[in-house]
């Protein structure tokens, strides 16, 4: 009897949530005989998608959300593509040694026409020379960024190796921004803008997103001999010191540019890849608007919200979905609101269990409680979240807060620098929205990650926290109210 009471107890205790509780994951099943290590997809109708592969593949998969999709193979030859885009009854992509683009003109099932676009950049060999892209602005141009080759360099160097590259309808090569190291995702906001994920490493402390402006330099040296070039947008920066914080890098480096969001090494993923804001005006759940960062190593899509403080991009990460089938390079949102991740481990380590994988993501309807934006205010942080909070555990709920930055050096990554614990002040409620609170912050600080943790706090219909972590990058304090 003693065990059957403590057994409903157990029962009756409220169950932590679950991330797929309100997202699940459902695989795009993949025939034995298909390699499909992704690097790009595509959705080109209802019910048809394209996937490329890092083996120079193009699959063409009709019926994708049945039990039985049909894949064909719809090109091949390529080398490496590593992203797909249509427009104008055109598939654009980027190869190590071109952008180009390809149709199916007679309607067989197999693209029959190639052009290329691009190819006014040189590879050397190296075996990390990926590119990525392509994306397209408001203008028709297409975006792609580079990657630095890695180890070795048998073969000597290429130019523009580490940049990010504006390329016309036309086919003329504009490097817009130097200084990238591994930028496996490029994406176009709704409103135009351009920005790059880049993978923590030598002279890039902590894997970052970054909002790209003609004549940036990101702030790797590797490539930046390129900026001497008649092409080059970007002017020379000179020497790189070696050991310099980031926050003191803007004023020593000519035209260095601090990112948008740092993602913290091991809490927010390790290598941050494709990218693909949720447009869908709310059929993928409470955050439109937002954007959605896959991971290479961690097998996650994670989640950041931005917003322009003094004219510099800036915003927070949030943990979202974790527990995907491997490494992620691609994602795209498809027609009706579901996120399509896709990817593969070869080449480094990742998290999930298979070797690659094509996958949706689907919100069940249930609205989760999470902290759905935090945001720079005059003297602390606005908190919004997706539920309003129970004013009983808001009293008692704990919330700390540290604050640290990183170093600019050769070495591989950076540790956390400067690390102080803030004094935080009571959360107050908003009247304008009664999911929004004020948090006073004692000691905020220009160019460090702002870490905040939540504790012990439930929403009115007695929901915890999905997740309780928020990682705010400040590189612009929130100026004082006129």
């Amino acid at each position: 009897m003693v065990i059957t009471l403590s057994l409903l107890a157990v029962a009756a205790l409220p169950q932590q949530p679950q991330e797929s509780d309100y997202y699940e994951v459902i695989d795009v099943t993949i025939p034995d005989e298909v390699v499909l290590e992704v690097g790009g997809i595509e959705q080109i109708g209802p019910e048809t998608l394209l996937a490329c592969t890092r083996r120079g593949e193009v699959w063409r998969i009709d019926d994708f959300r049945s039990e039985t999709p049909e894949f064909s193979l719809w090109a091949d030859g390529l080398q490496e593509p590593l992203g797909l885009l249509s427009h104008q009854g055109w598939i654009y992509s980027v190869t190590r040694g071109e952008l180009l683009r390809m149709r199916d003109a007679n309607g067989d099932g197999r693209a029959d026409q190639f052009r290329t676009v691009c190819d006014t950049w040189n590879i050397s060999g190296n075996y990390h020379e990926y590119n990525f892209g392509p994306r397209i602005d408001p203008e028709g141009n297409f975006w792609i960024t580079t990657n630095k080759p890695f180890g070795g360099e048998p073969f000597g160097r290429v130019e523009w190796r580490g940049w990010a590259m504006k390329i016309t309808p036309e086919g003329e090569m504009i490097p817009m921004a130097g200084g990238l190291r591994s930028p496996a995702g490029v994406e176009v906001a709704p409103w135009g803008d351009v920005f790059y994920t880049d993978n923590q490493g030598e002279w890039c402390g902590a894997s970052k997103l970054s909002h790209i402006e003609e004549g940036d330099f990101h702030g790797h040296p590797w490539g930046i001999g390129s900026a001497k070039l008649p092409a080059s947008r970007v002017e020379h920066p000179g020497e790189v010191p070696d050991g310099i914080m980031m926050p003191k890098a803007e004023g020593v480096v000519p035209h260095f540019k601090l990112p948008a969001v740092w993602f913290p090494y091991d809490k927010m993923g390790r290598s941050p890849s494709g990218m693909a804001w949720d447009t869908s005006e709310g059929s993928f759940g409470p955050f439109a608007g937002h954007l959605f960062v896959g991971d290479q190593y961690s097998a996650e899509l994670m989640r950041v919200s931005l917003e322009q403080v003094d004219g510099h991009w800036q915003g927070a990460c949030y943990p979202f979905r974790h527990g995907l089938g491997t490494g992620l390079i691609r994602v795209r949102q498809l027609d009706g609101g579901e996120m399509l991740v896709g990817g593969s481990d070869r080449g480094w380590a990742a998290l999930g269990a298979d070797p690659w994988a094509l996958q949706r993501l689907r919100w069940t309807g249930k609205v989760p409680f999470e902290i759905h934006e935090m945001k720079a205010a005059p003297g602390g942080f606005l908190l919004n979240f997706t539920k309003q909070a129970d004013p009983d555990t808001l009293a008692d709920a704990k919330l700390t807060m540290k604050s640290y930055t990183y170093e600019l050096h050769a070495a591989y990554g950076s540790k956390e620098f400067e690390t102080v614990e803030l004094e935080l002040g009571e959360l107050r409620s908003l009247s304008v929205d009664p999911r929004s609170y004020y948090l006073p912050v004692e000691g905020l600080r220009a160019g460090y990650v702002h870490e905040l943790h939540v504790e012990g706090l439930r929403s009115v219909d007695g929901d915890e926290l999905v997740h309780h972590d928020a990682y705010y990058t400040l590189i612009r304090l929130a100026p004082e109210p006129e």
